[in-house]
Formats: C-alpha cells, structure tokens, sequence
C-alpha cells in the first residue's frame, strides 16, 4: 500500500467527527461499557493483548463439503480435523467460533436484482428478479455465517508473543489448507470489524475506524466498537442496544456424540454465536490424573468387596456406578496411551439474541431442543450472562469456568464443517438453483471461476433443458454476453425467439445454409489461421470418408494441400464473395493426380452435387446476432453429426471475432454426448473445448 496520506473528503472528515463524537459520548466517571469489554489492545497487525500476559490472534475460515460428503469422505476430513486438534499443544488456548448475524434485507436484494435496461425486456428482467426473491424468502440468505478461530498464548511481552504467534498463524493455516479449507487472517482492523458486528447486531451503526483517528481523538479502539449500552437486569438475560440475548452452555451427557449436533445448532435461522473454548491437556499430565483415578476407583472397589465379606454375601456384587466407571477409565488410559488421542477441557457456549424477550425465549427453546436431541442439556449461565458474553467474543479468552474433559475423536465430533456456500455477489453472477442443504442460493458468475466450462448432467427428464434455458435467459438480461446453441432436438427455438434471436434451421429442405468452409482470420493464435481450420477440415473428411480406420497419412497430406490451395484467392482479397465454398474443395481434390484424392473426392460428391448438398452454399443467416440458435433436428442420422462439428466451427469464428472486441461467448451444446460417440468429432470437440475459455467461450454441454 502506498504510504502517501491524503486528505479526507468533507463528507468524510464529518464521518470521522461523527464517529469520535459518538466513542466520546459515554460518561467515563462512571463503569462504561467499554469497561466491560475484556481487552486491553489490539495492534494493527492482529495481535490482540487481553491480559497482562495473554496474547491472542484470529484467522477466518471458510466452510468446506462435508454433510453431502460420501462416507470414506467424511472419515478422512474427520480424521485430518482430530490431527489438526492434536496440533495444539497444552500451552495454547484456542477457540472456535461461529456468527451467525442477521444481514440486511438490502444487502442480499442488491446481489440478485436486475436492473433494469429501458428495453423491451425489462417486464421479463422484473418477473426474474421476483422469482430471485421467492426463492431468496425460502433460504436462511438472511443471515450472514462466519467461521473463526482464535489461538492465544501466555508471554512476557508482545516482543516475546509476537513470533511465537506468527509461527502458530502460519502451521494452522497450513493444517486448514491441508484440509482444502480456504483461510485468511485477520489484521486488527478486522479482528475489529467483528467485535463491532456483534456489538450492533441490531444494525444501527456503520462500523468506522481509522488507526490515524486514536492520537488525535485520546480514544481507544473499544470506543469505536462498543455498544450504546450493557444491561443484566435479573441474571438469566442481557439487553445489548436495543437487542436482547441469553448465553448458555451445553452439558455434555450423551455417551456418543453426533457429527451433526453442531450442524443443527448453526441451522437454526436466528442470529446466533456459538463458541467452543477448547485447552489441550499436557499428555503426561492426564495420563497421571487418569491413573490416580483408576487407583482410587480401585481402591473404593476394595472396600466394596471387604463390606461384602464382613455382611456375608457374594463380594463380586459391587455398586454398577464403580463397575461402570472402572471400565470408562481404563478405557480412556487405552486410548491415551496406545491410540492417537489427547485430552482436551472444552466449554461449550451458545448465545441466542433476539428483538423482543418473547422472541429470545422461543429461540433459546428451539437451541435447547436441539441439544435434547442429541442426548445434552443447554443450561442457563445464570448471574453469569456478563461472563458468558465477553467469552463469546473472538477473543479466545474464557471467563466462564465450566468444562468438559474429552478425547480427540471426542472434541472432533464437532466438525465445524457442513456445505460449502456459492453466493458470489458480483455483477454478472447468475442464478444456478439453490443448496440441497443449506437451502440458500447459489449465485455464481463462471467467467470469476478457475475453469468456467460446465456440464449440466442429469437422467432424461430431470430438468437440463431447463435449467439451460433459465441460465440462457439469466444471461440475455443480466449480461452482454453472446449466446449460441446447439439445438438437435428444436427446443430452444421459442425461448430465442422471445429473445428476438436468430434461430437457424439447418435441414436438407431449409433455405437456411451455413458455409462450413467460412474462415475468420483471427481464427487461431497462430500466425497462420488456416491450421485450425485445416484440422477442423481433416476432421469433417474423415466423418465422411475415414470408416473405422480414418484417415491415411497420405489422405490427410492431400486434404491439407488442397485446403492451403482453396483459401489462396481469399487470403490474397479477403471479400465475401471470395469465401470458397464446399464445392472449391471438391474440384481442387479432382484435380489432383493421386488415386486416393479421387477416392476422397467421389466419398465427398453426395455431400456437394447430391441429395445431401446442405452444406455446399454460401452463408446466407444472421450469426452475428447477439442469441444465436442452430436448430439441427431434421438433419438426417448421416447429417447429424457433420452438422453438430460444422455449427461447433461457426462458434469457434464467433469466439475469434468477439475476442478482439474483448466479449465473452456463451455456447450450450443439447445432446453433447453425440460428439463424443465418434472418435473424429470427439477429437475435434475436446480440442475446441480446452481453447474455448482462453479465448472468452464460456462451453455448457448438457
């Protein structure tokens, strides 16, 4: 970044003011609620000092698949996630957490409106945009779900803090990726931005800040963050604002957890903050703790059987609590010891917030449900809410001291993973359904995509021809994309003709003829454009004259002569009218003195002088309108197959010209898989479909 300052704006010079006035309003004679905010600083590059000695960072990660996961899936991200557990040692507390914060209505009204164009089709731009927002009101898209984790350590000095917290920054980040979770850390602003998210969850205030702001102004950063008030008034809630919450923890009873107890909590669709606070214990350290239990379980097991004898009845019946226990604990030292298991104390925190006390008591009874569900119990923090608040800030500091001793396998259990979210909120992002799991939508602009090539697959019946031309329309209104279409089964027609297209009817009896022979001379990188199209050519000769064996070294060596010799008068003038046609090929391959050009030229004659001549015209159509449809299905089974290779070239011209005016193509192949059936036109296919997106083709087969 550049280090030049520059000179605010007037409006937000009074920005500033505002937002320094109002850090300045509270009353510091008295306890503020910056008093109740448990930190002591947050420097700009993340690192936070909450105590004296405690020193802690934040990174944000992003979900990954893994409800929708097949088994043997879901056991290697279950067991990389205990590895990644285990990573940290008893001289690190860390914390996960999970905001799930209400978002405004707005926010996600601006990502899926169309605006509209002042076009004929705006009346159709209004009726997508309301289909959107149905489908938006079915979703949980109103809530905003962030993922943290904050690790925290105990030094002397920020100096000493400092690399050591680096260094965990850096091997947790690598343990995520090793998952292929995407993760990022945050700088003190950031870490910032989030504390005053959940502060004013009611939505009122803009969080602003600037670090230049704190000499100036004799503030610190919690006046920039803190809420307009904290209130406890009986112990069981708190007023937070104008919101009210509760902070409960969850007692763990059952004896086998469920990979979805966490999953369920975070479906609930009102805001909520859970938080799991876990600290290793040092393996030695547990090892003998469990030990001295066995040895005093063993001990009351003695005296049990001693009391047995004096009363005179069988000293093999003992209580079932010590039975049961002496059992668990050896257990537990099994798997400390031979398994790859640590010891973790873990606190589990769940903090619901509502507008109304009503409200909040139905969201903390649908909280406790679920924890019913899976055999636990939510508990009220009471006269504890103060405490169970500040824990449930991405702190990684832990004022409440309620724990839970668990095993690795155990803490996992909690996979903090559960689909992975596509709402991409950029401007040309299309509509693609909604997650099967999530129940939100999924917004994706391709072209923002590693590879934008896609496939829609589905049984006969299913939907992919709908789901095309929704994703077609989606474009039209949205974009200023190019479309083209490959139709055999003449379905499209009505859609393109809406859309005031060109739909293209290529049949023996049609008046509509496409020249397979038209060449742009953009057509390739190369400095010659006619090796693309002699390869294109070579593949169109061996459909018709190749048979099993296609075609031989020496037939190619002609095809490829005769082409470089029919474009010669076109290269020289470069007219229309100067365009060779199917025809100029024919006679150029008569003219030459090798047998196997006759015999290439004779498989050829149908297709120029007989009853399949379709393709041995001139062009005389409309490609270059902005939706293009090539309807093929009364081509013949002889023709079907040259006639999806010959619109397959006419797009790729469309690409190359559209690439010099920097346009993107989109180009929908119905029935792909009758390209892929011959090994020419699968060829051929392949190699279009690789250069496609280098040169602005967006490819969908379906």
């Amino acid at each position: 970044m550049s280090t030049e300052k520059r000179k605010l704006t007037r409006t937000e010079r009074k920005q500033v003011e505002a937002a320094i006035a109002r850090a300045n309003q509270t009353d510091k004679k008295q306890l503020s609620a910056q008093d109740s905010i448990p930190y002591q600083r947050i420097f700009p590059d993340g690192i936070c000092r909450v105590t004296d000695t405690f020193y802690t960072k934040t990174v944000q990660y992003q979900d990954i698949n893994y409800q929708l996961s097949q088994n043997e899936d879901k056991t290697a991200i279950f067991e990389g996630w205990c590895d990644f557990l285990n990573y940290f040692d008893s001289s690190i507390k860390f914390q996960l957490s999970f905001l799930n914060l209400t978002a405004s209505r707005d926010s996600y009204a601006n990502s899926i409106n169309i605006p509209p164009q002042g076009d004929e089709f705006d009346s159709i731009r209004a009726e997508y945009t309301e289909m959107l927002q149905n489908q938006l009101a079915k979703g949980n898209n109103g809530l905003i779900k962030t993922k943290y984790l904050t690790f925290g350590i105990e030094a002397a000095s920020l100096k000493a803090a400092k690399p050591r917290l680096e260094r965990i920054e850096t091997d947790v980040i690598n343990n995520f990726k090793r998952l292929g979770v995407v993760v990022e850390p945050l700088n003190g602003k950031e870490r910032l931005r989030v504390l005053h998210q959940i502060f004013h969850m009611d939505g009122q205030e803009p969080f602003q800040f600037s670090w230049d702001w704190l000499a100036p102004s004799g503030l610190s950063t919690k006046d920039f963050i803190a809420p307009s008030s904290f209130s406890f008034p009986n112990g069981k809630t708190f007023c937070m604002g104008k919101k009210f919450g509760a902070v409960s923890f969850v007692q763990i009873l059952a004896p086998e957890l469920n990979d979805r107890m966490l999953a369920d909590f975070l479906d609930m669709e009102s805001s909520l903050i859970v938080n799991l606070h876990i600290q290793s214990v040092d393996q030695v350290k547990a090892i003998k703790t469990v030990k001295r239990k066995i040895t005093d379980l063993d001990r009351s097991k003695i005296e049990e059987q001693k009391k047995a004898v004096r009363a005179g009845y069988d000293m093999d019946i003992i209580p079932s609590d010590l039975a049961t226990y002496g059992n668990e604990a050896k257990k537990l030292l099994q798997d400390l010891q031979s398994r790859n298991e640590r010891m973790f104390l873990v606190t589990f925190l769940v903090l619901n917030t509502a507008d109304t006390p009503r409200q909040l008591d139905n969201n903390i009874f649908q909280a406790s449900s679920i924890a019913q569900k899976h055999n636990c119990q939510l508990v009220r923090l009471d006269f504890q809410q103060e405490e169970g608040l500040m824990s449930s800030l991405p702190l990684g500091l832990n004022q409440v001291e309620i724990q839970r001793g668990l095993t690795t396998s155990s803490t996992a259990i909690f996979v903090p993973f559960t689909t992975q979210e596509l709402f991409q909120s950029g401007r040309e992002a299309l509509y693609y359904g909604i997650n099967a799991l999530s129940n939100n939508l999924i917004m994706v602009d391709r072209k923002l995509l590693k590879n934008p090539n896609g496939l829609i697959l589905g049984t006969p019946g299913s939907g992919k021809s709908f789901s095309a031309k929704r994703e077609i329309a989606n474009c039209f209104l949205l974009t200023s994309d190019d479309v083209i279409i490959c139709d055999p089964e003449a379905e499209y027609a009505p859609l393109v003709e809406r859309l005031h297209g060109q739909v293209i009817k290529i049949s023996p009896t049609s008046t509509n003829y496409i020249n397979p022979m038209d060449l742009n001379l953009d057509y390739s990188d190369d400095e010659s454009p006619l090796s693309l199209k002699s390869d294109f050519i070579l593949s169109l000769c061996e459909l018709i004259v190749g048979g099993k064996e296609g075609l031989q070294p020496v037939q190619k060596t002609i095809i490829d002569r005769c082409v470089r010799l029919v474009y010669q008068n076109y290269l020289n003038d470069p007219r229309p009218e100067n365009m060779p046609i199917l025809e100029d090929l024919y006679d150029l391959l008569r003219a030459q003195d090798e047998k196997e050009a006759q015999y290439i030229a004779t498989a050829l004659e149908i297709y120029v002088t007989g009853s399949l001549n379709v393709f041995n015209h001139r062009s005389n159509v409309n490609v270059h309108n902005r939706i293009v449809c090539y309807d093929i299905k009364e081509l013949g089974k002889q023709l079907k197959k040259i006639g999806m290779l010959v619109v397959q070239d006419q797009v790729w011209n469309r690409v190359t010209i559209n690439r010099a005016a920097h346009k993107s193509t989109r180009y929908y192949i119905d029935e792909m898989h009758l390209l892929l059936k011959e090994e020419q036109t699968a060829a051929y296919t392949v190699e279009i479909w690789k250069r496609f997106r280098k040169w602005g083709g967006i490819p969908t087969g379906k």
